[in-house]
């Protein structure tokens, strides 16, 4: 776990609460789907048959079909996995709110068997721009000052490192980019919601926006960042990371901040040159 001198990003808690809601009220995983999607057609490329699965994902339910009998995680701070249990470790949709990503990282790769695979997916800095902007111009418009509402996620070159410093070899970090058009921002909210993604910071104000604020911020998303039909865009950036755990019959790792090798050549493609 993260020493306690180092301040949590998440409250655990009301991400476990906010999970819980969106499930009982019927979760909108939508973009869940869309990584299952990408996460399996990458398996079905890579020449090797995996015996030993592991999933580690905050909504289990969802992702326990997706890798049939893989071993289903919780995405605590520490993880329950056994040391060289497990040929395949998939960190699915969650490892944006870790509070020590390398370190969960770094879990999953001491999981691995000697060239195991290491799969991750995660949303990026890109994710809801839009609305970092709008709440962040009306809070400031209003109150003079800015609060933490929006989860800060990595960008792609820094979260290919982590790989690297988690010991991992052939590291590869690539990203697709979605933009999902809603009615308004009261819609987004509440798809956010629908996914369990709505604000858990540890650092984040006690109580909900303040109802002006939230207007303001809507007329100014609204304006700034308009879609066809009067609509708005919302961007959501998913970043996939792929490792492996090292053995002696592969190539040379790279140097430290180059995680920039083809995806094929990682994923061991037949015919990739790899």
């Amino acid at each position: 776990m993260p020493p306690h001198s180092v301040p949590l990003l998440t409250d655990r808690k009301a991400l476990a609460l906010h999970r819980a809601r969106a499930l009982a009220q019927g979760a909108e995983l939508f973009l869940h789907e869309d990584a299952a999607d990408e996460i399996q057609q990458r398996l079905g490329e890579v020449n090797r048959r995996f015996t030993a699965p592991a999933l580690v994902s905050g909504v289990p339910d969802f992702w326990r079909g997706v890798v049939p009998g893989a071993r289903m995680v919780a995405d605590e701070d520490r993880l329950d996995l056994a040391e060289g249990a497990h040929d395949l470790v998939i960190h699915a949709m969650a490892l944006h709110w870790a509070n020590d990503p390398v370190g969960q990282i770094v879990q999953c790769r001491r999981a691995l068997v000697p060239d195991g695979l290491f799969l991750g997916v995660l949303f990026g800095g890109q994710t809801l721009a839009e609305l970092r902007a709008a709440l962040a111009e009306a809070e400031v418009a209003l109150t003079g000052g800015l609060s933490p509402r929006v989860l800060p996620m990595g960008e792609i070159r820094e979260l290919g490192g982590l790989l690297q410093r988690a010991g991992l070899a052939l590291p590869v970090a690539d990203a697709a980019v979605r933009t999902v058009h809603y009615r308004d921002l009261w819609h987004l909210i509440r798809d956010l919601r629908g996914m369990g993604e709505t604000n858990a910071l540890a650092a984040r104000r006690p109580g909900p926006l303040p109802r002006p604020v939230l207007a303001r911020a809507a007329q100014v998303y609204a304006d700034s960042f308009p879609a066809p039909e009067g609509r708005i865009r919302a961007s959501f950036e998913m970043i996939f990371l792929t490792g492996w755990a090292p053995h002696e019959d592969q190539q040379q790792p790279l140097r430290p901040g180059s995680a920039t090798r083809r995806l094929a050549d990682a994923l061991r493609i037949p015919g990739s040159g790899g």
